[in-house]
Order: structure tokens, then sequence, then C-alpha cells
């Protein structure tokens, strides 16, 4: 049965929250998948980053509702999707709960637009259904070693305490917002970007039961993410890699990934950091909907 715990505490004007129930005589690890849908036109799907959810996309939902049928998706287990107990959490396994999103509801000439982990799940949904997408657009592809550990001393920190064995778990499981505050605003140019009605919301959904589980299998995965590049050169549709300048990833890491992607247009955002959706919401909306 799908968890039940608290319900959003955000709502955005014109938007609705939808859930896409496991399939019948369904595989293992198969949830409740929620998302939000709003606007209409040919179909963007959003794909949002580590420990966050749906809601990352608040300002630039309503930027690109007139151009587009938009979807953001909480990603398995995240947000207010269903924890399934046992359930992976690697990249495969991700991969697998965006390409169920876009089967099940039967969605084609699609835009994927991921920031993050979610760039890389754009890339590598696109690679598995050239059929159904039509474009990709990756903010800030979260497939470097290292990660939001790069972002300042205390997510180091944080990230290797939730990884170690023993305590990783109880650590997991302790998210003071002081300092969820600090480590999400470590990925930001603008600071004050980051909202507190948003911070409330993600506390409030750390608080679920087995969520901490969730986050530290998150962060056990990147090794995963870093394979998923493999998968790049695969993409058949159109990409634009999008980057802050102030990104965890190095100019290395960038030009490895456009040597993977050589026909991919590029952006780099200056003053921005690695949560582009949630300070350069502009920049998103003025290049998707160019094209829609």
């Amino acid at each position: 049965m799908p968890s039940t715990g608290p319900h959003p505490t955000i709502h955005l004007p014109g938007v609705t929250s939808h859930t896409l129930q496991p399939r019948k005589g369904h595989r293992s690890g198969e949830g409740t998948l929620r998302y939000l849908r709003a606007g209409a036109g040919a179909p963007v799907v959003l794909l949002h980053t580590v420990r966050t959810q749906a809601e990352h996309f608040r300002s630039l939902i309503p930027l690109i509702s007139d151009h587009y049928t938009v979807y953001a998706l909480d990603l398995p287990g995240m947000g207010y999707s269903e924890i399934v107990p046992g359930a992976s959490y690697d990249e495969p396994a991700m991969r697998a709960g965006v390409k169920r999103f876009l089967t099940e509801l039967d969605l084609h000439d699609v835009t994927l637009a991921g920031e993050s982990m979610g760039a890389v799940l754009a890339l590598t949904t696109a690679a598995d259904l050239p059929q159904r997408v039509r474009r990709v657009v990756a903010v800030n592809t979260y497939d470097f070693p290292g990660g939001i550990a790069r972002s300042s001393l205390l997510a180091r920190v944080v990230v290797s305490g939730v990884l170690a064995p023993g305590v990783g778990p109880v650590i997991a499981g302790v998210e003071p917002r002081a300092a969820l505050r600090r480590i999400l605003r470590g990925g930001l140019g603008d600071k004050t970007a980051l909202r507190t009605d948003y911070l409330d919301e993600l506390l409030q959904v750390g608080g679920r039961p087995g969520y901490p589980t969730v986050a530290r299998a998150v962060y056990q995965s990147l090794p995963s993410l870093i394979a998923a590049r493999s998968r790049y050169p695969e993409v058949k549709a159109p990409v634009h890699l999008i980057y802050g300048e102030k990104d965890w990833s190095r100019l290395s890491d960038r030009e490895a990934d456009r040597q993977l992607l050589p026909a991919a247009a590029f952006t780099q955002v200056p003053g921005a950091g690695h949560f582009i959706a949630l300070e350069r919401p502009d920049v998103l909306a003025d290049l998707l909907n160019a094209v829609a």
C-alpha cells in the first residue's frame, strides 16, 4: 500500500497533484509516483535534484505552462512518491521509474528537463526511449565524484557521516534545519533563492517514515550516476547542456560531458550555482519556450 504521511504544504495556482499507481502485477520496488501537472501543449517532464522534490520547479512551472503540459515528477521514494521497503535507488532503478511514468501516461514528443541527478536521468531515459523523447535539457549533470560534498566542509562532513557504516542510518535520520539550509545554500549563487516555505516542505518530507533510508541510498548511488555517463552517446534527441558558473562540477567534468555529447548546445549561466531552477528559472523558461 502507498505509505501514509504528511501532505504538501506548498500549493501552486493552476497546478494539480496526481498519483500514478503501481501496475497490476508490478515488479518488486514499484510504488505510487506522485507528480504535479499544469498547462497545455506538448509535454515537458521535469526531474528534480538530490534531496528535493517536484516543488523544486515551483518558479519554473508558471513560466512555461502557457507553452507546455508540464509534469513535475517526485522521483521514486522522494517527495511524496511511495517509499517501498527494500527498493533500490541506484540510477537504473530511478530511470525505470521515469520510463514507467512516460510509458504509462503514454507521453510522446516529450521534452525531458532535469537538474542534477534529474539531468542524468533525463539523458539515460532519452537513450532508452528515443521514440518518445523529442529533446533533453540537462542542467548541472550530477555525474562526477564528490557531488554535493564539494559544496562546503559541512556538506562533506554530513555526507561522509551518512555514508559511514554503522552510524550512517542514524545520521541520515537527523537533519537539523540549520544544517540543511546551509548545505542547500551552498548550491546557490543567490542565497536568497532558497525560500523558507520550501525548506519547511523539504524538512516535512524528510520526516516521512523510511525517508532517511531513501536519502542514504541516494547518496550511495553516486557511483551509478557516474557510470551512467557511458549511456550519453546513445542519446538520439537534441541535447542542451546547462551549467551554473558556480556549479560544483569542475571545468574538466563539463568538458568530459561535452566530449560525450559533441552535438549538444551549451550554456553557462553567470553567477548561478547548482540549483538553477531555484535561482534562475527565467533562463530555463526562455530556453524551453523558444522551441516549444
